[in-house]
């Protein structure tokens, strides 16, 4: 549904609703806070969230605009969004699960799970020698997307909705460098991991997930793919917005098999959850339980270089994006999401304690906003190292 876009109603919930520790962190808050309270309306941004969580509580919390057009409702911190591709940290840590447990191995070559990728071309050599260690670190030479033929219309599926398709696909696919040589992201490099996963437990990945890591976790409102009934009053809308129109995508859509690379939804209380999980801060026998902090912090080794600019080194982790400053030495943790027309990010600062988060509900069709890329080098610069 297309409709032109009138007004962007902005609500502040509680920006410094904690009391301030340290006068130069309540300051960058405030900076940062205003800074994207001025960008969400300059870009027609709907609705979305930004979230401060330091020493294991959320320092400030911006919740702005609205979750639905339609009825008027607001965006708070029960308002569920769509996480994206940050689904698949999920994904790493649950494979991870498995390693300790001596199910699995990172070594591993995929295709002792996943026979059917002997059919896949590799002009480098055998599909023998790419490993689970390289999927999850995105240097296994597959492509980035994981369904190339979609052509948008209403009435294809939002992805594929079997791995019958997938496995149709192999044969056409191919390796794009030599596995293990660097860097490129993929989407099926996860699908990939998340039908390890399957095979081994015997339980589809969103079941999986849901009993060893969003339950322990107590993030009781966060699921996969279709809401349920009695969460459908705070779920999200997302919204593509192009020349003042708005283009409606609905409530809800299936990740189908791509679940495992991008099918979470979850409201920030819940996701401040999973921040303190990651900061270790909190229950720390109950994170031990769900996996031990020598092997979650395993999964933050750098792995190979994505770029280098004169102040700043990104490197890929397995499964994390990993930024250096060269100056400072600050050194951040994270992840983006971007699907459907929601755009998100998390980053952690272990050495601060702190973690930011934010999610928006609408974005340009086939671009991102520049102010994403700018909001995150003033947190970065501005709040995550204080």
């Amino acid at each position: 549904m297309i409709k032109k876009l009138l007004v962007i109603i902005v609500v502040l919930c509680s920006p410094n609703a904690y009391a301030a520790d340290n006068k130069s962190v309540a300051e960058a808050w405030a900076n940062v806070s205003d800074v994207m309270k001025k960008d969400f309306v300059s870009s027609n941004t709907i609705g979305g969230s930004l979230y401060y969580v330091r020493d294991g509580k959320p320092y400030g919390a911006l919740n702005l605009g609205l979750a639905d057009l339609a009825t008027k409702r607001a965006v708070d911190e029960n308002t569920i969004f769509h996480w994206a591709s940050i689904t698949k940290t999920f994904t790493d840590i649950a494979l991870m699960q498995l390693v300790e447990e001596g199910k699995v191995k990172l070594s591993d070559p995929i295709i002792k799970y996943l026979p059917e990728l002997r059919k896949v071309h590799n002009p480098y050599g055998s599909m023998e020698d790419i490993t689970l260690d390289m999927l999850v670190s995105h240097t296994s030479g597959f492509r980035n997307g994981s369904w190339p033929w979609a052509g948008g219309e209403d009435w294809m599926p939002f992805e594929p909705t079997d791995w019958e398709q997938i496995v149709a696909m192999l044969p056409y696919m191919k390796i794009n460098f030599k596995p293990g040589s660097k860097f490129q992201y993929s989407n099926p490099a996860l699908i990939f991991i998340g039908k390890v996963i399957e095979k081994v437990t015997g339980e589809d990945i969103e079941i999986y997930i849901n009993k060893n890591i969003l339950m322990p976790l107590e993030m009781r409102s966060s699921y996969f793919d279709i809401t349920p009934r009695h969460l459908l009053k705070y779920r999200s809308n997302n919204y593509f917005v192009v020349d003042g129109l708005v283009d409606e995508q609905g409530l809800d859509f299936d990740t189908g098999i791509t679940a495992a690379n991008g099918g979470l939804n979850a409201p920030m209380k819940d996701m401040v959850k999973y921040l303190n999980f990651l900061l270790g801060t909190g229950d720390k026998k109950l994170y031990e339980g769900i996996l031990k902090r020598k092997t979650l912090e395993s999964l933050w080794q750098p792995v190979a270089p994505i770029e280098e600019n004169e102040s700043w080194l990104e490197q890929i982790s397995h499964g994390f994006f990993l930024y250096d400053h060269k100056d400072s030495g600050a050194h951040y943790i994270g992840h983006t999401g971007s699907q459907a027309a929601y755009y998100s990010f998390f980053y952690l600062n272990p050495k601060t304690n702190s973690a930011v988060i934010m999610v928006t509900n609408s974005r340009p069709r086939d671009s991102e906003r520049k102010y994403i890329y700018s909001m995150r080098k003033y947190i970065f610069d501005n709040l995550l190292y204080k």
